[in-house]
């Protein structure tokens, strides 16, 4: 069992806050990443949990059992949180076979032999890697070495597996491929996994939940479905996706029962269920607004289909890249682009009709930057909702 639970964090580097008030609840079992560019916190989070920083503020249990309690500044020690800790760099002995970095740890804690022999054997077959027992790092590549320095921290069985950014050295095929295995790990295994990543693709692959950093402050907390599919604000919706999001510029009123969207696409209207009232939205008068729309989720047809959402377009530019083709489309003032799968072949200043889900769309408020409406799930391939 390994709940972590972090209350009030906040670290300075002299007069540099890159912690401000961080609370975070990681369950039993999660793969938990901490998602966000360069300088969010998301390493130095990591490093509080696993013991290498001290916060000035806050408090942290792992399965209710205090770790932090900055108010009388106890702090446990690293060796005794029960976790195992791996960095960007492989860090493995290049005097040492594979077996034997792998042991390194567990012989430190004068285990039997045969046990270390079983402990390091199975880490080698969790990790693929058995047959490389005798070789040593210079004999193997990137993607060999990183599992090497996996299968040394998974060898003692921690209950808490920290990762920071262990996939950044390798080329892309190696990436996707440890992820995979990273994947297959935590469902083998059930450790609670808490991984640090500037990788967005990453994140929604691999992981359980994720938090989102923005400026030392932690923005949101979701699934990976709830994080992509309703970003809290638009930061996080330019942040995540790829190709990025379409942002439409419009106007909006709501009447406390239903919020009406005017934009270059036409008029939308949304029913209370759909609205985020936890936000503070103006009540009978016009704002500004911005519509999120996903580049995958503009389906273009050369003859008019008849939806009732449908929408004349121009296309701007056509980007055919094997598996999928990118089109650059204009309506009116707005540009925007559509994702479409296989190689489509579309003219320059080609007239299009494209059909748009609303219910798919989020809303944000332009003055705030804050989601006011969320998008519906698409469930099923080819599901015509709106």
């Amino acid at each position: 069992m390994s709940k972590i639970v972090l209350e009030h964090i906040d670290k300075f580097y002299g007069d540099n806050h890159v912690l401000k008030d961080i609370n975070l609840t990681i369950e039993d079992g999660d793969f938990m990443t901490l998602l966000g560019p360069s300088g969010c916190g998301k390493t130095t989070t990591l490093r509080v949990i696993s013991g290498l920083e001290k916060p000035q503020n806050g408090k942290m249990t792992i399965n209710d059992e205090k770790v932090i309690d900055a108010d009388v500044a106890f702090y446990e020690e690293p060796s005794k949180r029960g976790l195992n800790l791996v960095f960007q760099s492989y860090a493995l002995w290049p005097h040492m076979t594979v077996f034997e970095n792998v042991a390194f740890g567990l012989k430190i804690k004068k285990m039997p032999k045969k046990e270390v022999e079983e402990q390091v054997m199975k880490a080698l077959d969790t990790m693929r890697i058995a047959q490389y027992r005798d070789r040593y790092p210079n004999e193997l590549s990137g993607g060999q070495q990183q599992r090497v320095a996996i299968a040394r921290a998974i060898a003692s069985s921690p209950k808490l597996l920290l990762l920071d950014e262990p996939l950044s050295n390798l080329d892309a095929r190696l990436r996707i491929d440890m992820r995979a295995e990273l994947k297959r790990l935590h469902k083998e295994t059930g450790t609670t996994i808490i991984y640090v990543t500037h990788d967005q693709v990453e994140a929604l692959t691999m992981s359980t939940r994720i938090a989102l950093f923005k400026e030392g402050e932690i923005a949101q907390v979701d699934t990976p479905l709830g994080i992509y599919t309703n970003p809290v604000d638009l930061t996080a919706a330019d942040f995540i996706g790829n190709p990025r999001i379409n942002f439409i510029d419009g106007k909006a009123v709501c009447n406390g029962e239903t919020l009406t969207v005017h934009s270059a696409f036409g008029e939308y209207v949304y029913k209370k269920d759909s609205i985020k009232w936890d936000e503070d939205i103006p009540l009978n008068e016009e704002f500004e607004c911005v519509l999120g729309l996903r580049p995958e989720m503009v389906d273009i047809y050369t003859q008019n289909p008849n939806h009732k959402n449908t929408v004349e377009a121009t296309v701007y530019a056509s980007q055919p890249a094997g598996s999928e083709t990118m089109v650059h489309l204009t309506v009116g003032e707005a540009d925007f682009l559509a994702l479409q799968i296989g190689l489509v072949e579309y003219d320059m200043n080609q007239k299009v009709f494209v059909v748009l889900h609303p219910s798919r769309m989020n809303v944000y408020r332009k003055e705030t930057g804050r989601l006011i409406k969320y998008a519906k799930v698409k469930h099923h391939a080819g599901e015509m909702d709106d």
